[in-house]
């Protein structure tokens, strides 16, 4: 062999040792889970009425009236008098059984229908979450209700809005 010959193959050998050894495969095994549920479905039952307030003579500001989720009306000052039918909203969330729902609605605007210039605040009163039961009628009912604050200076008419209910998975 030419000392040229040697040469390469001792630098070849030299340049072969200096390269890193392939990794060993290394494999790790994990769970694979999923939950399928059912598309949610959300049905308006029945409209949210505060009934007819009155209001009294004189100066006064902050007094608030309103109807719980369960539909226990709230109209305890000398400056209102509440009277008619009330009624909280009623909805009816189906889905999955045993699966928690979470229920979103924000406050509404009330716009006064002979002004629109005038507005009222209906600060909801809604459940955070329900869960769908595994037995008896599909789906679950819940209550809207909610409070405003009134002043003697509020103006008069009928004044309305609508709720934006939303429902998730939780």
């Amino acid at each position: 062999m030419t000392k040229h010959a040697q040469f390469l193959l001792m630098a070849g050998t030299a340049w072969g040792a200096a390269l890193p050894a392939p990794a060993l495969a290394v494999t790790q095994n994990a769970s694979v889970r999923v939950t399928v549920v059912k598309p949610l479905t959300l049905t308006a039952l029945q409209d949210f009425n505060l009934g007819t307030i009155t209001l009294q003579p004189g100066t006064w500001s902050g007094v608030t009236v309103g109807i719980s989720q369960s539909g226990v009306l709230s109209c305890a000052s000398a400056n209102l008098i509440c009277s008619g039918a009330t009624s909280v909203a009623r909805y009816k969330v189906t889905g999955t059984n045993k699966q928690t729902v979470l229920i979103s609605a924000p406050n509404v605007t009330m716009v006064n229908q002979s002004d629109p210039t005038k507005t009222l605040t209906l600060v909801v009163d809604a459940p955070s979450q329900v869960l769908l039961t595994s037995s008896g009628q599909p789906g679950i009912d819940f209550g809207l209700g909610g409070s405003m604050t009134l002043s003697s200076a509020t103006a008069t008419g009928n004044y309305s809005g609508t709720f934006n209910v939303t429902v998730d998975y939780q």
